[in-house]
């Protein structure tokens, strides 16, 4: 491995935490989350162990897509708050060593940008070519069969000028023409405009979109991607360190060292989600998924261990804004609350990468369990319903799709403690509170020493202190077991075994003989740690890591 260069990177040892200003915390009343509410909560989060928080959008915006569609990059949603208030974050929060990153979102704006209403105006504006346009098909219809990730097509009809515009999500989101070097320079612009406000970085969405070709249906993984984000890299963050983090749901560890391999000059990382995808149905997608398979997603998240394992480095995550709450997706909501939990948070957080926490997941927050299409607030939840019901799904199957995958799942207001709707408002929330704030929120957590959060803390602190976590080489063992997670991470003499059952059944299992011996537990959800024995029985949900002390194998 690569140490020299694992020892130049700050944000190796440090752990993320993303927040979703809309759902965090409302400090004036109008049931939307803002920056003076975040700023509020610092201390909570410096006292957890973060080291960077990652800003879902908070620029201008008519939130057609919840801040995804931006009108102004340089200005701040009303919402959220002012620029005062974002330097005011910025500042608070560099007082407690906390960095701020930024989401990038350049692969399109919102239809309400300067740019693209000066666009759509004629086919001589100055800013035509900063979108993409094309004329109907010969039947009047669409120039090609592409689709929005948001249903339809990826065309919309401008009537002014008689043709079509290009968007990859909802229309109201047209994307920008990566072609045009007055785009990426206006793009670089802004971006310098924030780091030289002292931010830690940025988070880049969908960025494997920008060098779509839509003439060959092209839409990911351009050919001149990574021309681009190298220019990127050279007009922005070369005399810059910062951590940049490149939302990919077309990576595969094939092509992961193309982005952030040491000699790239591209990203510090990128957001893979094969151990996402893996649980979709093949016509349905996240609508209707498979049931959890652990060999499955132990192999993905081990191809990923060993494809990074010498060069570039591994974002470990188990949700986000887009994705369902972790210990509903693979977890025990029931029966097993903490336990399974603090399992998933474990089997995650000691893996060789960068941890990023999603909001409310530190305390288990779970699914919003909707009865009824009205309680959604997404726009691709929304659209996917109109679309799948006419495909076939009925009302109850799309329901339950939903209740499972759903991007409001996550979205829902972060609970604080039992006031009304989770101490998140004193006004109407945007979207409603999950119901079970009254008994699992922040000041439940911090009462109890074995809570769910104490259990991130704990693996937080581990990162910080222990190398091994951070740079040993990662051993998979068991990789067929149904059941269990057993991996290794080794630097040096020192060794990590952690193990984890994924079921709520005991599991009785023979610990290969290389693992066993005495060591030391680092942590554990549970109580009356055992010995790495010949035998070992896994209690539901439990997970555990024990470091050992062992001999340097020769190098002759």
């Amino acid at each position: 491995m690569s140490e020299s260069r694992s020892e130049k990177n700050w944000w190796h040892s440090a752990t993320v935490y993303q927040i979703y200003p809309r759902s965090f915390f409302d400090s004036n009343g109008d049931g939307i989350g803002d920056l003076r509410g975040i700023t509020l909560h610092l201390d909570y989060l410096k006292k957890l162990g973060i080291g960077l928080i990652w800003l879902s959008p908070i620029f201008k915006s008519p939130m057609d897509d919840n801040g995804y569609d931006i009108s102004d990059y340089q200005d701040i949603a009303a919402e959220f708050g002012t620029l005062r208030d974002f330097e005011e974050l910025l500042e608070e929060a560099r007082k407690r060593d906390i960095g701020i990153l930024l989401d990038l979102v350049v692969n399109h704006t919102s239809d309400e940008h300067p740019w693209f209403m000066e666009a759509r105006k004629s086919e001589d504006n100055p800013f035509r070519n900063f979108y993409i346009w094309r004329d109907p098909d010969q039947d009047g219809g669409p120039p090609n069969s592409l689709q929005s990730s948001f249903g339809g097509p990826a065309w919309s009809y401008e009537p002014a000028t008689g043709q079509y515009y290009f968007h990859q999500f909802s229309r109201r989101q047209p994307d920008l023409n990566w072609d045009n070097p007055e785009v990426r320079c206006e793009i670089y612009n802004m971006m310098n405009w924030w780091l030289d406000k002292g931010i830690a970085g940025f988070r880049m969405d969908v960025i494997d979109r920008i060098a779509k070709e839509v003439d060959s249906e092209i839409t990911a993984d351009g050919p001149r991607l990574h021309e681009y984000l190298q220019e990127m890299h050279r007009e922005t963050l070369a005399e810059r360190n910062v951590l940049t983090v490149g939302e990919a749901w077309s990576a595969t560890p094939g092509s992961a060292l193309l982005y952030c391999g040491e000699d790239r000059n591209e990203l510090s990382m990128v957001f893979q989600f094969e151990h996402v995808t893996q649980q979709w149905d093949q016509l349905y997608g996240k609508w209707r998924s498979k049931p959890f398979d652990l060999v499955a997603l132990k192999s993905v998240l081990g191809k990923w261990q060993h494809a990074l394992a010498n060069d570039g480095w591994n974002s470990l995550f188990w949700g986000n804004h887009d994705l369902p709450r972790v210990v509903s997706n693979y977890g025990d909501t029931a029966g097993y609350h903490r336990e399974s939990a603090t399992m998933l948070a474990t089997a995650l957080h000691l893996l060789k990468g960068t941890p990023f926490i999603y909001q409310g997941e530190e305390i288990g927050m779970t699914n919003a369990v909707f009865q009824r299409i009205e309680q959604y607030r997404d726009v691709e939840t929304l659209n996917m319903h109109r679309l799948h019901i006419e495909a076939g799904l009925s009302v109850e199957e799309f329901i339950a799709g939903a209740n499972r995958n759903s991007r409001d799942n996550a979205r829902t207001p972060m609970q604080w403690n039992s006031a009304p709707h989770g101490g998140f408002t004193t006004g109407t929330p945007w979207i409603e509170s999950n119901p079970n704030y009254p008994q699992i929120n922040v000041n439940q957590n911090l009462r109890d020493d074995r809570s769910i959060w104490n259990h991130y803390r704990r693996l937080i602190a581990l990162r910080k202190s222990e190398p091994v976590i951070v740079y040993g080489t990662y051993q998979g063992y068991f990789d067929q077991h149904p059941n269990l997670y057993v991996y290794t991470r080794t630097l040096g003499t020192r060794r990590v075994v952690i193990i984890a059952n994924f079921t709520a059944e005991s599991v009785t299992f023979t610990v290969p003989n290389e693992l066993r011996g005495r060591g030391r537990c680092l942590i554990s959800n549970y109580e009356n740690i055992k010995e790495l024995e010949s035998g070992v029985t896994m209690r539901p949900f439990e997970a555990f890591a024990v470091l050992q002390q062992i001999e340097r194998s020769s190098s002759c």
